[in-house]
């Protein structure tokens, strides 16, 4: 019989922490859930039955309260959510344990090259895989076709995302600084913007999930799952090529009846719940799989399910 485990998950007062949390809640394998965030002013503290505050990994005792912690409570696993967090431990080269507790994160590569937009087309470039023409914003002297698309190099999520429509935007956006900022050739979503799971096991199994999807607010606000092979087949050599281990969400868009890649990040992702509730558990199977267990299968032909994001109310 698998044992249970002690988890904790960091910074999981967002979105996904607390999409993690409702997973590992029914999980077989929680034996004891924890999670810490830099703020209780989100409802992870209604979702975590051992809640807790905990500081910045930018605080200089951050690794010392975190080994701390991990010892107080004989924390089993640790799972961190939050984008700074990921790259505070991969660039420290701490992937695997922290204390006694075995950490979940996809595989080094993944990292690396998710973490930053010019990193992730440079390596399509190189593998010839088919993505958006990406420039960093402060090696460009001019820009001959507008509408494109100017984001953070190294941030998450849609707030620092611009549809820039002339140059005079370009320099109101890049005014204060142009360093961390990539220009992306502008797809259309006229055939839709996929989000998609893709999870590859230690002995190289890869399972995919694809979702077409519509962003309400920054999130996927509605998706459906789709059966598309050239998507498939395009997310099976993604892995193949960053030898992943582990769960990343691959974002992509058509053009000219091609699959675009204009990002991959190297985390679970938004759509994580979703996901397992449609039998792709990439989170479970990343605990079986890093404790050496049998993968799970749950899955069953689920094409054309739909998804909706809704919300919930807690009052303290």
């Amino acid at each position: 019989m698998n044992k249970t485990f002690n988890i904790l998950v960091t910074g999981c007062g967002g979105d996904i922490g607390q999409s993690i949390g409702k997973i590992l809640l029914k999980s077989k394998y929680t034996k004891n859930l924890f999670g810490i965030d830099i703020s209780n002013k989100n409802a992870a503290q209604f979702i975590y039955p051992n809640f807790s505050i905990g500081v910045p990994f930018t605080h200089p005792d951050y690794l010392q309260r975190l080994e701390i912690f991990i010892d107080k409570y004989d924390i089993d696993l640790i799972i961190p959510i939050a984008e700074p967090e990921l790259r505070f431990f991969s660039e420290q080269n701490i992937l695997k344990i922290i204390g006694k507790a075995k950490m979940i994160t996809a595989s080094a590569l993944a990292l690396e090259i998710g973490f930053d937009k010019f990193k992730t087309a440079e390596f399509l470039k190189r593998e010839n895989l088919p993505f958006p023409e990406t420039f960093l914003a402060k090696s460009l002297k001019r820009i001959d076709n507008f509408p494109v698309i100017l984001k953070s190099n190294t941030g998450s999520g849609s707030k620092d995302i611009h549809k820039i429509n002339s140059i005079e935007e370009f320099l109101f956006h890049t005014k204060n600084t142009i360093d961390d900022y990539v220009v992306q050739e502008f797809i259309s979503d006229e055939k839709g913007e996929f989000t998609c799971g893709v999870f590859r096991s230690s002995s190289k199994e890869i399972r995919t999930q694809i979702f077409k999807r519509e962003l309400t607010s920054g999130y996927s606000g509605y998706g459906e799952v789709i059966e598309n092979i050239n998507i498939s087949n395009l997310l099976e050599k993604i892995a193949v090529k960053l030898d992943l281990v582990g769960s990343i969400n691959v974002q992509l868009r058509i053009k000219e009846n091609q699959p675009k890649v204009f990002e991959i990040n190297p985390r679970f992702s938004s759509t994580v719940l979703f996901r397992h509730l449609l039998g792709f558990e990439d989170l479970i199977w990343s605990i079986e799989d890093l404790m050496g267990y049998t993968l799970s299968d749950n899955r069953s032909n689920v094409v054309g399910r739909k998804f909706y994001k809704g919300f919930e109310e807690y009052i303290k």
